[in-house]
């Protein structure tokens, strides 16, 4: 599979939600009138979105993440759907400062990808190479001699607004990571984390629309501080399991 996703450098804030599927299917109901289903929703159905994660033989990246910094970074290999020899995958640094979300991303073939996480030689350059950002994604891979530590995968229902382009609500569940087998191409499998959870997430660069917020009011959806390698990375140390919503809202992440 090949995605067109084009767009290599992104600055917005993230919202996130955790909700079940009751209030999931009324939140999509309800956007039906504003909003539009990715092109990639066929037939309504999610895709898949598949992660490596890479960090320090400590976890020191996501130690500091999940202690709630001003600033935090870290970088992964995405794949739309399980990929094949010659696909492009994308490399990509996430930073977050004071609730910004800056991502930094290159289009890799797979092969390429998996060669420069190794031995840190960038490939040679193609069109579909952004050669600032593999300069960048080298230098940080240098500071933290990263390794592959964790998959995790899930899958997304997203919608874009109708007259506001940068205004997206996605819905990911189905959350499943593995810390073995390391590889894109691997195949897409591992623990489920939840059971009935769905993480709504907004990614917006402005305030959020009237209908919006009405709709999350009306539903009395809230806020929720949540990411999705640091819950796996509490599972791991032993802080606890997250069985539901409820819980997601009150944990510390």
């Amino acid at each position: 599979m090949v995605w067109s996703l084009a767009k290599e450098v992104f600055s917005r804030f993230e919202v996130k939600y955790a909700i079940n599927t009751a209030k999931k299917d009324i939140l999509i109901a309800a956007l039906q009138e504003y909003m539009v289903a990715d092109k990639y929703n066929v037939g309504g159905n999610p895709y898949t979105i598949c992660n490596i994660y890479y960090d320090t033989d400590d976890n020191y990246l996501i130690q500091e993440s999940v202690s709630k910094p001003v600033y935090k970074e870290k970088l992964r290999l995405r794949g739309y759907g399980v990929p094949n020899p010659g696909d492009l995958v994308f490399l990509e640094i996430k930073k977050k400062y004071k609730g910004v979300v800056n991502k930094r991303r290159t289009r890799l073939e797979l092969e390429e990808a998996m060669r420069f996480t190794l031995s840190g030689e960038i490939p040679e350059q193609k069109p579909y190479i952004n050669s600032q950002v593999m300069n960048e994604i080298k230098y940080f891979m240098s500071i933290y001699d990263l390794k592959p530590k964790l998959y995790l995968a899930y899958d997304r229902l997203a919608f874009f607004d109708k007259n506001d382009s940068e205004f997206r609500v996605s819905f990911d569940t189905n959350i499943r990571t593995r810390r073995y087998d390391l590889r894109l191409d691997a195949g897409d499998y591992g623990e489920q984390m939840f059971d009935d959870v769905w993480l709504m997430e907004v990614k917006i660069n402005k305030n959020l629309p009237l209908w919006f917020t009405r709709l999350l009011d009306e539903n009395e959806i809230y806020h929720s501080s949540f990411s999705k390698y640091g819950t796996e990375y509490a599972r791991l140390v032993g802080q606890g399991r997250f069985e539901n919503a409820n819980e997601l809202r009150s944990a510390i992440l």
